[in-house]
């Protein structure tokens, strides 16, 4: 038997963040942030580092309470992790040493209880996808960063998430394989239909990957600033003319907010004049 992508979860889910602040202590992390995320839509956050995007995805996750405002799923209010919601860390230290590929897949479907007959499909399945099946019984030590991050993805999915949020994934990886994973990451997506979240703060992936960008404020209090929608055809180039338009609007916007937070702290003269980002 084969288990197909579940099609209702391959639809992705719409999500609405409303109005959303986040506070620790007396440190506000996030304010007044309000988002609309397309069931299937692949959404990049994007901004300097500190201000406020792996916190956001946090409480997308459910891990991160928000202080003020809502977070909803197809109009659910998010007050927890759900394995509708997965969670894709930068580093592969989520996975289970002691496990092989496979039975690192099929842990979430055991958990939920499913027939070893179900878990042993839904590996295969997720573990084809993601273009590890000739590696479905080594062990995690024994494959390289970037299938490691492969057997991460593979298992959130074989979960059927209606979301899946990504925390710079691929931010510890050489920069060839990130080229070659960012690719992967279109085609998966592509191929799953998965809504994704996806948090990085390099403005070429934001372009390679998103349907949308959402440029945030330099932190505390950080807020969506401008949002682009990447109208470019997939697979994308990034030394395309429109690419590299949009890469230099994308750095404007950011060195804007880099030179504000170093401005706050007294440091802006690092910039001469009219430097850019």
């Amino acid at each position: 038997m084969t288990i197909g992508i579940d099609q209702r979860a391959a639809r992705g889910a719409p999500t609405s963040i409303d109005g959303v602040g986040i506070r620790f202590g007396s440190y506000q992390a996030v304010s007044g942030i309000s988002l609309d995320i397309a069931a299937g839509e692949f959404l990049c956050l994007l901004g300097p580092s500190g201000c406020g995007k792996s916190t956001l995805l946090s409480a997308l996750a459910g891990f991160t309470p928000v202080t003020s405002g809502t977070i909803t799923v197809d109009q659910d209010v998010i007050d927890g992790p759900s394995p509708e919601r997965g969670m894709v860390f930068q580093s592969s230290d989520a996975l289970f040493d002691w496990l092989t590929v496979r039975q690192n897949v099929a842990f979430g479907p055991r958990m939920r209880g499913l027939s070893r007959k179900e878990q042993a499909a839904l590996a295969d399945e997720y573990i084809g996808l993601v273009g590890l099946r000739k590696f479905a019984d080594r062990f995690p030590g024994q494959l390289s960063g970037g299938m490691r991050q492969r057997v991460q993805i593979a298992r959130v999915l074989a979960n059927r998430p209606r979301i899946v949020l990504m925390d710079e994934p691929f931010g510890a990886l050489d920069a060839q394989t990130r080229q070659v994973m960012q690719m992967e990451m279109d085609r998966i997506w592509r191929e799953s239909g998965c809504t994704v979240v996806f948090v990085t703060h390099d403005i070429d992936e934001a372009i390679i990957l998103a349907d949308r960008i959402a440029v945030m404020t330099a932190g505390p209090a950080a807020s969506i600033k401008n949002i682009y929608r990447v109208d470019l055809p997939r697979p994308r180039e990034e030394t395309s003319p429109e690419a590299i338009a949009l890469h230099q609007m994308l750095r404007r916007d950011i060195g804007a907010e880099v030179r504000a937070a170093l401005r706050d702290q007294g440091l802006d003269q690092v910039f001469e004049a009219g430097e850019e980002y």
